[in-house]
């Protein structure tokens, strides 16, 4: 792969089911100027750790599949397990909001079908599941062409919408939106409910440092990180800002998802709904596509450095990484039955996806932070590496505290979740550790996984006693 096709990788990771519900979801966090803030914040934040993913590509050229292999080369093998499988759950819960997102997006189109929620409609998405991994079967560089023309096609309606919107502003509405209207908090708390958010539009960053094996030349990987990164973070905050100037907050928090379409129908009529309808519904599928590339080539590589167990390692005939495919479509399928027990299925599995991906991100940066601290591989007889560790230093230390931040901010209830995920996930560490001879735990790594244990506890304890709603 070149740099175009690793920059669509990027791009088509991140810009999926998110950008489209941005303006719903902001309104009812927080106005104008909270908005600034939060992409102020997670701007230069994700902008840390996408330095983070290019400075560890050509730091450790040898390492693969990005967030997990630098957890386990930075922290040993069951934080590189807990790295990996989270990473791949994240991406499996990230998937499922892709599909409810097009069954609503339906919803809107033909409204005699409600929001998608009936049964009907859960077996439609995982008919589309399975149809996607038969096309992905076929083999990761025709998969990777295809993703290169959606990103394509799915950048085109975004950017119609944003002209349109940026060039018919009602100054009255838009006033009245600068500090969020009815929603009646601080502004730093405004600001908090939207961390998240931002987390979950912003995953797939790493995107071209999980297909380094892939990459044509190395340094295309850093490359196509930052230039995807650039152009989606402008995406988003143009698609954010420019709808309060549309409808006022209470109207714009009160869309049915996906809210970019009521915006543009505020403004253009009925035939704005069917434009971003069609560009969701694309965008939604691309970024599917490029998901399940991911999660599969996680767990693929996983298994080949014996990290998973050995089932996990195979291939077809069309070098496509088929048994981590099937498993990857198979838990996808088994949440999307979940989800029709959520009461928002999509606000609850965004935030469960955002959850999960933030312990391989902060694993990642710290990783960065100590070959920095420690020198490793910063060449001593080069008269220019002293600069170089130091901006480097502090790179990783900010984007460390931005991803430690982002797990205090997001508030217990989804770290419990994800604990949750995270044991019955450990069966398969514990198949990895008898296949290859070793006793399960470390005495360390025992103590982590009896804390996770305890956090799944309380998570079902909070769940039964009506604490937790999902």
């Amino acid at each position: 792969l070149g740099l175009p096709a690793l920059t669509a990788m990027v791009v088509g990771s991140m810009v999926g089911a998110g950008v489209f519900s941005l303006p719903r979801n902001f309104a009812m966090a927080t106005g104008v100027y909270g908005a600034l803030i939060a992409w102020a914040i997670a701007g230069t934040g994700m902008l840390m750790l996408a330095f983070v993913f290019q400075q560890l590509a050509l730091r450790k050229p040898g390492l693969d599949a990005g967030v997990y292999a630098y957890a386990k080369a930075g922290f040993g093998e069951f934080p590189g397990f807990f790295s990996a499988f989270g990473y791949w759950a994240s991406a499996c819960v990230g998937n499922v909001t892709y599909w409810t997102l097009i069954r609503s997006t339906l919803g809107l189109l033909f409204p005699g079908i409600g929001e998608g929620e009936a049964l009907s409609a859960v077996l439609a998405s995982v008919a589309g599941v399975w149809l996607f991994n038969y096309l992905i079967s076929r083999g990761v560089s025709s998969a990777a062409i295809v993703n290169q023309i959606v990103t394509i096609a799915k950048i085109v309606p975004i950017l119609v919408f944003i002209v349109i919107v940026a060039v018919t502003p009602r100054s009255p509405v838009f006033g009245g939106n600068l500090w969020g209207g009815g929603v009646g908090e601080g502004l730093f708390e405004q600001v908090r409910q939207t961390m998240l958010l931002t987390v979950f539009v912003f995953i797939g960053v790493e995107g071209a440092s999980v297909y380094s094996r892939y990459a044509r030349r190395r340094k295309d990987v850093g490359r196509a990180t930052l230039l995807g990164f650039l152009s989606v973070l402008a995406l988003f905050a143009s698609v954010t800002v420019l709808s309060y100037g549309a409808l006022p907050g209470s109207d714009l928090a009160g869309l049915q998802q996906p809210s970019m379409a009521g915006v543009l129908e505020s403004v253009v009529g009925s035939w704005g709904t069917r434009l971003v309808g069609l560009g969701l519904i694309i965008s939604v599928l691309g970024a599917y596509l490029a998901w399940t590339l991911m999660a599969a080539e996680v767990l693929f590589i996983a298994a080949k450095d014996g990290d998973m167990p050995r089932f996990v390692n195979r291939t077809n005939r069309h070098a496509a990484p088929i048994s981590a495919l099937v498993l990857t479509s198979v838990v996808v399928t088994v949440f999307l039955f979940v989800s029709m027990f959520s009461e928002d299925a999509f606000t609850f599995t965004l935030e469960l996806c955002s959850a999960l991906v933030l312990i391989p991100y902060l694993l990642s940066a710290a990783y960065a932070l100590k070959l920095a601290v420690t020198g490793e591989t910063y060449a001593s007889g080069d008269v220019t590496e002293p600069e170089s560790r130091r901006r480097e230093l502090v790179i990783a230390a900010l984007a460390t505290l931005y991803t430690a931040f982002l797990i205090v901010g997001a508030g217990p209830e989804y770290l419990l979740l994800s604990c949750v995920i995270y044991v019955p996930g450990t069966i398969l560490f514990a198949m990895t550790r008898r296949e290859r001879g070793k006793r399960v735990f470390t005495p360390p790594e025992a103590m982590l996984f009896g804390l996770i244990v305890l956090g799944a506890i309380a998570a079902i304890v909070c769940l039964a006693t009506g604490i937790i709603v999902i």
